[in-house]
């Protein structure tokens, strides 16, 4: 794979309040560039949400109302984000719900394409007991040691860990559009055009 033929590629990853719809309390966006994360350029957000965290949702990531109480809302931060988002590609494991939330909280905001390590994973490691990015980190075992000190839940976390496991599947594939064909969900910005069928009229 030659990574100088990548587009602008942010990992994403995104948590939430624990509500439904969820507000968002934090967004990592990190950059991939020449094959590697570039966590220098990266761009990190805790928000604080108009609703309470839930007790659920703080247990999992363990951001607390009182960790954020103090930190900027949503409508001081849209801006940043969406200018650090801009047109680049996105990628995210269990991407819809990621992109869901961003363009929910973005109208005007849409992505160049839209990569899911999810549906890279099921493309590249065949039947494998489970698919969620803990079960790829222990199958795939990324290098990890420079991955922010948050830990597993924390976007910026996951975000790197997310982005270590797409360095490493995307070497099982040649070329950029080999990749995208098998990592971009239907329906999701980026995705190849299916095939006419030359048999129809």
């Amino acid at each position: 794979m030659n990574f100088g033929s990548w587009p602008h590629l942010l990992v994403v990853d995104v948590e939430g309040n624990g509500t439904n719809p969820p507000d968002l309390v934090e967004i990592a966006a990190l950059p991939i560039r020449e094959g590697q994360p570039d966590t220098t350029t990266a761009g990190a957000w805790l928000i604080r949400p108009q609703r309470p965290v839930t007790s659920r949702a703080a247990s999992v990531h363990g951001l607390t109302n009182d960790l954020l109480a103090d930190k900027p809302g949503w409508d001081e931060l849209a801006d940043q984000v969406g200018a650090v988002l801009g047109t680049a590609w996105i990628c995210a494991h269990h991407a819809h719900v990621d992109y869901r939330e961003l363009r929910r909280h973005l109208p005007t905001w849409e992505p160049a394409g839209v990569i899911d390590t999810l549906r890279l994973a099921r493309a590249t490691y065949k039947d494998l007991p489970s698919y969620t990015l803990d079960a790829l980190i222990r199958h795939v075992q990324p290098d990890l040691s420079q991955a922010p000190r948050a830990g597993r839940h924390r976007a910026t976390y996951d975000a790197y860990a997310t982005a270590q496991l797409l360095l490493t599947m995307a070497s099982h594939y040649q070329t950029w559009d080999l990749l995208i064909a098998a990592a971009v969900p239907p329906g999701l910005p980026g995705a190849p055009e299916p095939e006419e069928d030359p048999t129809l009229w």
